[in-house]
């Protein structure tokens, strides 16, 4: 169902552009964890929490497996909210809802966030979980080629630079990873090269002012806008990705920058799939199992692994 003016009234008003989020960023956090928590159903499913090194700390991850005593296939997680908000807490409800409906065991990775982590500590936190589970996988019962990333929107960027880390590294590399409305390129101003940026920018609930100021918080100087791996489409070489779905929001303001990854990745012989979702603003990912637009999503993903 298309939405209609009634909706579109309330979202622009819900849409608040004049909020600061660099001076209100720990009150956004709060809000988040109130607002993202879900009940958990764990007789579904085992459900344990795990420290993984990266440098001289730890990554949290909590892990969601089925509980039929299969091994099952591996989804490497990284959550959205503008690598400055959001975590495995209140991520819980939608990898429990992952790990039921691909029957897969999910990773759900609680990366270090902006301000007090800037760029690089986010990718190179996710990259070392990965590293740990490909070079590792049989740990949870999986093999390195069953191994999944995937994330949505700042989690999507994250999963897509992780894979160019690990081309460029070269100790593993993804089979396969799934973006879900991926922040791709490092301009979201009026200068941006995408009409989404614009059409989708004001009154669709993520700005583009508040894409702005997330990454004004997550950028350590001038010199990351230009870093592949803080903007996947600063790369110069697109070669040797994995095979990706990238899944995207009619009414997202990443929406353009997202696909054209897609196409700058299938032009350089990449295997990818582009799939809109009508109707979806940004963060639809996280609504609950039983919306259409979330549930397209799940049977697009099942074909996408099962392919």
């Amino acid at each position: 169902m298309a939405i209609n003016k009634a909706m579109r009234a309330a979202l622009k008003a819900l849409s608040y552009p004049d909020i600061d989020i660099k001076k209100n960023y720990k009150v956004e956090r709060e809000l988040v964890n109130l607002t993202s928590k879900r009940i958990l159903k764990p007789s579904r499913y085992r459900i344990w929490d795990h420290d993984i090194p990266s440098g001289d700390h730890l990554v949290p991850v909590r892990i969601f497996a089925p509980l039929d005593g299969l091994n099952h296939p591996v989804l490497i997680f990284f959550h959205g909210g503008g690598w400055v908000t959001g975590n495995i807490d209140s991520y819980n409800g939608v990898c429990s809802d992952m790990a039921r409906l691909t029957q897969r065991t999910v990773v759900s990775v609680d990366y270090r966030l902006a301000p007090e982590h800037k760029f690089p500590a986010a990718p190179e936190d996710c990259y070392a979980v990965a590293r740990e589970i490909y070079l590792h996988a049989s740990l949870l019962g999986s093999r390195p080629e069953e191994v999944v990333l995937i994330g949505d929107s700042a989690g999507g960027n994250l999963a897509a630079a992780v894979s160019l880390m690990a081309r460029d590294r070269g100790e593993f590399l993804p089979a396969k990873q799934i973006l879900i409305y991926p922040a791709t390129a490092a301009d979201h101003s009026e200068t941006s090269p995408f009409p989404s940026v614009r059409e989708n920018g004001t009154d669709y609930l993520l700005t583009s002012k508040r894409v702005c100021d997330f990454m004004d918080l997550y950028r350590s100087s001038e010199e990351d806008l230009h870093n592949p791996y803080f903007a996947p489409l600063e790369a110069k070489d697109f070669r040797n990705q994995p095979d990706t779905l990238i899944i995207t929001a009619e009414y997202c303001p990443l929406r353009d920058e997202a696909e054209e990854y897609g196409h700058r990745l299938m032009k350089a012989g990449n295997r990818v799939m582009i799939r809109r979702i009508p109707d979806a603003l940004h963060g639809y990912f996280s609504l609950p199992a039983r919306f259409v637009q979330v549930k397209r999503t799940y049977e697009i993903i099942n074909r996408f692994l099962k392919g």
